[in-house]
């Protein structure tokens, strides 16, 4: 049986691919890239967007990763595994104060609300506290990927020095590549592709 990965960037495809490679090796990897999916549900009302996300992934006939955490709640609800929730249920796990750094004003509602069900079900104190990064979402738009990556993580660092936090959440997959800049303080840095990678895999073999 294939993985199947719905994707809003054509970036993703590679990101992807390399990391089966090395956590998957031998699975099957197709990919379904979207850009008009998020686009569609940044404007919002559109009533045709929830069916054809669930088309896509009936006709995948195989396990589906979500790699898009705006529309990552509509493809839960039709059997995709939501990137970002083996991500959060990490993070809940840590409880105390959890950065939850993101950089697509779309994204904070489904990830807030994503990541306080993961609290209330590992029954830790945690407290959220957004990061807004949006500031720096032209620069992934454009393609600067690496600029992208560092400025995210010059203002993590920032705001973690600032106002510690036990751990620090990276919303969306785009924002992965900042995590290396961050392993000097000393906390969890958390990205969502690997974990929901191993997510993936392990419910294929079910």
């Amino acid at each position: 049986m294939p993985l199947t990965f719905l994707h809003t960037a054509e970036v993703h495809r590679a990101t992807f691919d390399t990391l089966a490679s090395r956590h998957a090796p031998g699975i099957a990897i197709e990919h379904v890239v979207r850009p008009d999916w998020l686009t569609r549900a940044q404007a919002g009302g559109d009533p045709h967007l929830a069916s054809e996300i669930a088309q896509a992934i009936a006709d995948a006939d195989s396990v589906v990763v979500c790699t898009c955490s705006t529309i990552g709640t509509v493809a839960e609800d039709s059997g995709a595994i939501r990137i970002d929730r083996p991500m959060m249920a990490r993070a809940a796990q840590s409880g105390g104060r959890i950065l939850l750094a993101y950089a697509l004003d779309s994204t904070l509602a489904p990830s807030t609300e994503l990541l306080q069900q993961e609290i209330v079900k590992s029954g830790k104190s945690a407290s959220i506290v957004p990061l807004n990064l949006t500031e720096y979402w032209p620069l992934f738009i454009a393609g600067e990927v690496t600029a992208f990556a560092a400025c995210i993580a010059a203002a993590v660092r920032d705001a973690h020095q600032a106002d510690p936090a036990n751990v620090i959440v990276l919303a969306q997959v785009s924002m992965a590549g900042a995590a290396a800049q961050l392993e000097s303080l000393g906390r969890p840095v958390l990205t969502s592709p690997v974990l929901a990678l191993e997510a993936a895999v392990a419910n294929m073999t079910r």
